[in-house]
């Protein structure tokens, strides 16, 4: 085998597959493979309450069969993509953006900062705030990941998910459903408290793994009053679910703006400077919140064995809203017990 070969064949595949393909600023760009995370069965599992995700089951026609697989066709969408020059030796960091509006664009004044940081920028066409969030707006960024992650080298550990604006408060949703892809969140001027039912938690396992290893990185602008206020509460909301790897920006003289160059570099490299939880304040924390999940169910299985069914159902349904996925399987096993299916 000649000497050429021989260095081929020394190459990793995820080395071939970073040589082979186009850096830079691309637009237009479409990628053809379903991401497996992105199946409906996935997002209704991780996204929704485990009730609310079971009536949605529950209004497929009969004899419709099951719900479709994808909710997009991935060779009908549309992104741009920066790809920095440089691949670092464990591979790029990537930032997959959930834009306010209509465009797939990469900002200009970001590209500096993706360079020195070795991060990848991608974010798709029509997943602007007027489009729909389960639908489109988070399976577009989770079909990004996967693709990008499939055509270049990138280290796993180091992907992460963000937006602005109103696309900040949907990189929130992905950043709590999908700890195991995204392991970091860079949240512009939008977010949103967690554990409602609005953004319910995930099941016990993924909630685990966001409150363990998920890095929180807020921006905003100390003009911008109404996301200060909502900054305040997801905050306070993180805190008290026992998320603690976080940190806030603040960019002053500045209202509802995109951020500049200087303070995206700050936020990507806050992003990388990741704290691990104190052990024995976690776990008192979530010691907290066991108790009180636990104290709901029980109370509903007292109140549906005394034949309060009412009762039971409305306090199954605010303990669905509350804690989401963390309640379940219990909470789904109780729905069938009242009937609530």
């Amino acid at each position: 085998m000649c000497l050429f070969a021989l260095g081929l064949a020394a190459l990793s595949p995820a080395a071939t597959r970073a040589a082979a393909a186009p850096t830079g600023l691309q637009r237009d760009v479409v990628f053809t493979a379903h991401a497996p995370l992105a199946r409906n069965d996935v997002l209704l599992h991780r996204l929704l309450s485990p009730l609310n995700a079971l009536r949605i089951e529950q209004q497929i026609p009969r004899g419709a069969g099951t719900l479709r697989a994808w909710p997009l066709d991935p060779a009908q969408q549309h992104f741009a993509l920066y790809v920095p020059a440089t691949l670092p030796p464990d591979g790029y960091a990537l930032l997959v953006f959930v834009p306010p509006w209509k465009q797939a664009r990469v900002p200009l004044q970001w590209i500096p900062a993706l360079d020195r940081s070795r991060t990848i920028f991608v974010s798709a066409a029509a997943s602007g705030n007027d489009a729909n969030v389960m639908e489109r707006r988070e399976p577009l960024a989770l079909l990004a990941a996967f693709n990008v992650m499939r055509r270049y080298h990138v280290d796993p550990t180091r992907v992460y998910v963000g937006g602005f604006s109103g696309g900040s408060r949907v990189a929130l949703r992905l950043a709590l459903a999908f700890p195991d892809l995204f392991h970091g969140a860079l949240l512009d001027a939008g977010s949103d408290p967690i554990g409602d039912a609005a953004i319910p938690l995930p099941p016990a396992g993924l909630f685990q793994q966001f409150q363990q290893s998920s890095r929180m990185v807020f921006l905003t602008g100390d003009r911008d009053e109404v996301r200060q206020m909502q900054l305040a509460d997801a905050s306070a909301s993180l805190e008290k679910w026992c998320v603690f790897d976080v940190d806030s920006i603040t960019i002053p003289f500045v209202g509802h703006e995109l951020a500049d160059g200087g303070y995206f570099t700050r936020a990507l490299d806050a992003l990388a400077q990741r704290s691990v939880p104190d052990p024995a304040k976690l776990a008192a924390c979530r010691a907290r919140i066991t108790r009180g999940k636990n104290s709901r169910l029980q109370q509903v299985q007292a109140w549906a064995d005394a034949g309060k069914t009412d009762a039971a159902r409305k306090l199954l349904d605010q303990t669905d809203a509350q804690f989401g996925g963390f309640a379940a399987p219990d909470s789904v096993r109780l729905a069938h017990e009242l009937g609530m299916h």
